[in-house]
């Protein structure tokens, strides 16, 4: 089979396509034919072994797994004698680690079903950010039907779940984006949009009941400010650097959580069958879609990283395989 490998930190220039073994079967796995699968900072993190405390999980000098990739769809190859939920042939969408290739082996928890109205392409562009959005804004959050929302960098991979995800809880969602992004925010429901080349939300007189954050370029205080009594400032995209950067930030905001009302939570996401299940239904309902800005081919998977890269993607870069 053919795949993305990787067997040392650096550019996406690090990235080869190399022909390995196709993954062995296990009683409780489930061997999946890939047929698109999608790029999520979290890669290319892991691609470049930054910020370096990563390295820690990820491996001091080089990387422990050579593959990379997470959101998958594709067909269901072979199970082992232990699955009860799929069968070859079966079309599914979920968590896949080692996703740039033809195919992964995975446990039958880490998928469902595709719904018959979302292609492959759409599909794997869902897991890991929807994920953030649904369990940032439901478990952290506790987002409640007629809640202000305010979503910074609404135009990206999470952000456009994270408008979709909220209206669909009821809430009143304002998307912050770029010029360009404005008409598309809108048109994934949210009531309002900021353009921060124009304007700058933390400087308004609008206070919100939940900031959920993909950006992290205010400062704490400033989001504080923006915040009513008892809300909540989430945070999921912050500043990086090549070592520690983002733990300072994480560590003053939940130092400060322990002194005041208004309360900043960091959001990690996690596989949950469950939140798959849900994730599915919001789509077969048509309650959430993904925004695709990009697909490239798997042997382009360079230039698709180094696209995201760039951190101007609308909604998800998606690679077809």
């Amino acid at each position: 089979m053919k795949a993305i490998v990787y067997h040392k930190y650096g550019s996406p220039d690090v990235l080869e396509l190399q022909d390995i073994d196709i993954p062995v079967v296990g009683d409780g796995d489930v061997l999946v034919r890939v047929h698109a699968a999608s790029i999520n900072p979290y890669d290319w993190h892991f691609m470049r072994g930054e910020p370096r405390f990563m390295r820690l999980i990820s491996g001091l000098r080089k990387p422990k797994s050579s593959r990379l990739g997470v959101d998958m769809a594709g067909q269901v190859e072979a199970v082992g004698r232990q699955v009860t939920q799929f069968q070859p042939g079966d079309e599914v969408f979920g968590k896949g680690e080692g996703s740039f290739g033809e195919y992964v082996c995975v446990s039958e928890e880490s998928l469902v079903h595709k719904p018959d109205i979302t292609t492959f392409e759409q599909a794997a562009a869902v897991y890991m950010a929807a994920s953030t959005a649904l369990q940032g804004l439901r478990d952290k959050g506790r987002i409640q039907p007629g809640q202000k929302v305010l979503i910074n960098g609404a135009s990206g991979g999470v952000g456009t779940f994270a408008v979709q995800i909220a209206k669909s809880f009821g809430a009143e969602v304002t998307g912050v984006c770029s010029t360009r992004n404005v008409d598309m925010v809108r048109s994934i429901g949210a009531d309002h949009v900021v353009d921060y080349t124009q304007e700058d939300f933390t400087q308004g007189q609008r206070r919100y009941d939940l900031i959920f954050d993909n950006m992290g370029n205010h400062s704490l205080s400033m989001c504080r400010s923006s915040l009513v009594s008892g809300g909540k400032y989430l945070m999921i995209g912050m500043p990086t650097g090549r070592w520690i950067k983002p733990l300072p930030r994480v560590i003053v905001a939940s130092l400060l959580s322990l002194f005041m009302s208004k309360k900043m939570v960091l959001v990690n996401t996690r596989l949950s069958n469950d939140d798959l299940h849900t994730l599915k239904g919001l789509l077969e309902d048509e309650k959430i879609r993904a925004i695709i800005d990009r697909i490239y081919e798997l042997s382009e998977t360079k230039e698709a990283i180094r696209y995201l890269e760039e951190g101007h993607a609308q909604g998800k870069v998606v690679i077809t395989v």
